[in-house]
């Protein structure tokens, strides 16, 4: 099994964390599952939590679905908290598509009734509530709390020993316990660069006996689980009625005039 992870950081801009997300990655993963990671390498990379941002990036991203499908992946995992393009990329593949924020949700609910979320920063704070709306898991996440971490590529720092790896994890050490106390029963942080982290650092629970979940972690395990119902079901696992219904066989011969070799799968009827 060949699964695409696709992060929204520049490599070389996040050496630290590129080498521990390899490290988790490939604990998360089966025997016989290979997990490539691939990142922003066009424009942009570092600063995802500002929308305009994140609109520039999402386009390298589904370019990058469509080249995973077409390089013989079984699926794509999005490994980003805002899940950049995920509801445009299961439209246009056949393919498996998970994202981070909705798998750890998901995940999160099978864990404990009520959910806690540990964001970044106040920007961040917005974009992960929307996702949670959208989700439709407004009554089960009761508890978001913050850290200030207002520059993301800080967080690469924190891989090594010192002062900021001291803050950023007091940091979430505070918001998390602050979830715990305000009836959470499972905190996810809500950043994939701070889940690394915590996964890197052995940090699995927090007060009380509370798990704090390693969203990559649960994301392979669920792009996995995907593929394997994908074939179980003869290849189809998101429905293509409604949202993720792809442009009717009648239609997309004018489509591809104007738009290029678009849904590759379609065939002209």
């Amino acid at each position: 099994m060949k699964l695409w992870y696709q992060s929204l950081t520049r490599p070389d801009a996040w050496p630290e964390y590129q080498a521990a997300l390899l490290r988790v990655l490939a604990r998360a993963a089966d025997p016989g599952t290979q997990v490539d990671v691939h990142g922003i390498e066009q424009r942009g990379g570092v600063g995802d939590q500002y929308r305009r941002l994140e609109f520039i990036e999402t386009i390298e991203v589904l370019d990058n679905v469509a080249r995973a499908e077409a390089e013989g992946y079984d699926a794509v995992l999005l490994g980003n908290i805002a899940d950049p393009g995920l509801r445009t990329a299961r439209e246009m593949a056949t393919i498996p598509v998970v994202g981070l924020c909705e798998t750890s949700l998901f995940t999160a609910c099978q864990m404990g009734v009520s959910v806690g979320l540990v964001v970044s920063n106040d920007k961040h704070f917005s974009r992960v509530q929307e996702n949670v709306a959208l989700y439709g898991m407004t009554t089960r996440v009761v508890a978001v709390e913050r850290m200030a971490v207002d520059r993301l590529v800080d967080l690469d720092e924190a891989f090594r020993e010192g002062a900021v790896r001291d803050r950023i994890l007091g940091q979430f050490h505070a918001a998390a316990e602050a979830c715990v106390a305000r009836g959470a029963e499972v905190v996810i942080p809500a950043v994939g660069v701070a889940m690394v982290l915590l996964a890197e650092a052995g940090i699995h629970e927090t007060v009380k006996d509370t798990p704090v979940l390693c969203g990559p972690m649960a994301l392979v395990q669920a792009g996995q689980a995907a593929v394997k119902l994908h074939g179980l079901m003869g290849g189809r696992f998101a429905s293509r009625r409604g949202a993720y219904a792809q442009p009717p066989a009648g239609q997309i011969e004018e489509l591809r005039r104007y738009y290029g070799p678009v849904y590759p799968k379609v065939r002209p009827g």
